[in-house]
């Protein structure tokens, strides 16, 4: 069969048409590669923005149990106990993963500089546990949430300040709407209690060193694990709150059935599981976004009255829910919220 040579200008074309579909490929390849990237990503935020709802919906049990533990201990105690609860528990999963050979967790190596922001993270996590538990006992629970709950001002400023964040206008406004939403919800029960000005301040000095440790938390999530940073952190802060139970206190364990309850509930569902789920989504959220979401718990404390114990919701209240909730997606959708692959501290 004699061979057919093809002309100059016919081989060029060819040559062109089959550049061409070399790069249609090649485009079509990298915009399935970014499209599956994206589906991925979002897929994986919206399972993020879940576990914070989560994580504050339980914490908004917080403040019930630490009152009811301190009708008997101390505000020390109180947190002496959720600690070292929560430890127990914590080491008791570990041995538990280790006895059935988990062997897909990777080693995680601690330096010296890793140890001393540990230390740093439970003395800023003790001193704020601490202040909120006192601050319990001299204010109205709707006070103190509301006051402790300003923590996203202060890991706002701070992570701008110390660690070159950035947060657009829409992140600002959502922050501001869901503060004035959650200043709204408590006004009544604010009103109420103006007497008690030793602790409100007390419950507002927690904010502060909660957003300092919710800074020092997102350093840490950058390169431990989850159970890793609460194992170190509880064991530590039981430590300080048992040597502050120790000087400032009679009564260290509780005797009545319903303090246990209380306070293993705090160990548990509080500690581990609300803070854990707070402290996971801190690999791919800002701290000032994570904190936000602890607005919510006076719209939840004020659902959970109006459905079992049925309060009255004043029309100010709903005004209030509608505030926070718009507050928290606005700021969802700002550059604040997602921590960006080259933005990472």
């Amino acid at each position: 069969m004699e061979k057919v040579e093809l002309s100059p200008t016919l081989r060029k074309d060819w040559d062109d048409r089959a550049t061409k579909l070399k790069k249609i490929k090649t485009y079509n390849m990298v915009n399935q590669q970014e499209l599956s990237q994206n589906t991925t990503k979002d897929n994986s935020l919206s399972s993020g923005f879940f576990s914070l709802l989560l994580g504050a919906f339980i914490l908004s049990f917080a403040a019930i149990f630490t009152r009811l533990s301190e009708n008997e201990l101390g505000p020390a105690a109180t947190s002496f106990n959720r600690f070292y609860i929560a430890t127990i528990a914590l080491f008791m999963w570990e041995g538990i993963q280790y006895g059935i050979g988990n062997s897909s967790k990777p080693t995680e190596v601690i330096k010296l500089e890793d140890w001393g922001i540990f230390l740093l993270s439970s003395i800023l996590g003790t001193t704020a546990s601490f202040f909120w538990a006192c601050s319990l006992t001299q204010t109205s629970v709707a006070n103190s949430n509301l006051l402790h709950n300003l923590t996203p001002i202060f890991a706002t400023l701070c992570g701008w300040l110390f660690f070159r964040q950035s947060f657009d206008y829409k992140f600002l406004l959502g922050m501001g709407l869901a503060i004035i939403g959650a200043a709204t919800i408590s006004f009544g029960d604010f009103q109420e209690a103006v007497d008690s000005l030793v602790g409100d301040c007390l419950a507002l000095l927690s904010a502060v060193f909660y957003a300092l440790n919710y800074l020092v938390r997102e350093h840490l999530r950058s390169k431990f694990s989850v159970t890793t940073i609460l194992v170190w952190y509880c064991l530590f802060c039981g430590c300080f709150t048992f040597l502050l139970t120790l000087t400032t206190e009679r009564q260290l364990f509780p005797t009545s059935w319903q303090t246990w309850l209380a306070v293993i509930c705090l160990g548990v569902l509080c500690q581990i599981i609300g803070q854990g789920l707070l402290i996971h989504n801190l690999k791919q959220f800002s701290s000032g976004f994570v904190t936000l979401f602890m607005l919510l718990e006076p719209l939840l404390t004020a659902l959970f009255a109006w459905v079992i114990f049925a309060q009255k919701l004043t029309p100010l209240n709903w005004v209030g829910f509608f505030l926070v909730l718009a507050g928290i997606y606005l700021a969802k959708l700002s550059k604040g919220s997602e921590k960006l692959a080259d933005d990472k501290c």
